[in-house]
């Protein structure tokens, strides 16, 4: 059996060596077995379940995992039996970095977009009825490249959720933010930028961070 605490590594990231670290963090996930692969998703799985912010919801977006992501769909069939209403984040057409959140049931029909990602054909998910502005969401789980010990976030670098989810940066309603990762994605500090907008936790298979620090 693998041992799967083995995959923990920290590291200090300084803002020059941001896109090296971020390189390395995504070898690092993809360097994971099928069964580590499965495994993870499972345990990140029984702690998202636990979780105050997911387990209040309604209104739910997730992701499709590609190239080594961490696996939310395992949550699919608890949430359904819950009747929570599941978005996907779909790339905005005609706008620079931007996400509609499109609903995502079985007879949803799919198309990969540009990145090879899974997600609402255009048709569909251009209709209004089929999807929400995000600040009508109650949850949005969202994949991570990296992360520390105060629920700092390190993101693929295009932007899409900060574009997307800008409005939090103002008082008011919000949907809670919950960032996943593999635990071998976990580092010892990361940098905040002006743009970053901060998560209410992050959940990995091995941990669950929020942060200390506020204001």
């Amino acid at each position: 059996m693998h041992d799967l605490s083995s995959r923990h590594t920290t590291y200090h990231c300084r803002l020059d060596d941001k896109r090296a670290l971020r390189r390395e963090l995504k070898r690092k996930r993809q360097a994971l077995s099928p069964y580590q692969q499965r495994q993870a998703a499972m345990a990140l799985c029984q702690r998202l379940k636990r979780l105050p912010d997911i387990r209040r919801a309604k209104r739910i977006s997730l992701y499709l995992p590609v190239n080594g992501e961490i696996d939310p769909t395992p949550l699919l069939p608890w949430l359904r039996q819950r009747n929570v209403e599941v978005y996907l984040p779909v790339l905005r057409p005609f706008s620079a970095n931007s996400l509609w959140f499109v609903v995502y049931r079985a007879t949803t029909p799919m198309v990969k977009n540009r990145f090879g990602i899974a997600e609402p054909c255009p048709r569909f998910a251009a209709n209004r009825r089929h999807r929400l502005p995000a600040w009508a969401l109650d949850t949005l789980i969202v994949p991570l490249v990296g992360f520390d010990a105060e629920a700092n976030r390190m993101g693929m670098g295009g932007g899409f959720y900060d574009r997307s989810l800008a409005f939090m940066q103002r008082k008011g309603p919000a949907p809670a933010l919950i960032g996943v990762a593999h635990a071998c994605q976990q580092v010892e500090t990361l940098p905040v930028e002006p743009w970053d907008i901060p998560l209410n936790a992050v959940v990995s298979d091995q941990v669950t961070v929020r942060p200390t620090k506020t204001g």
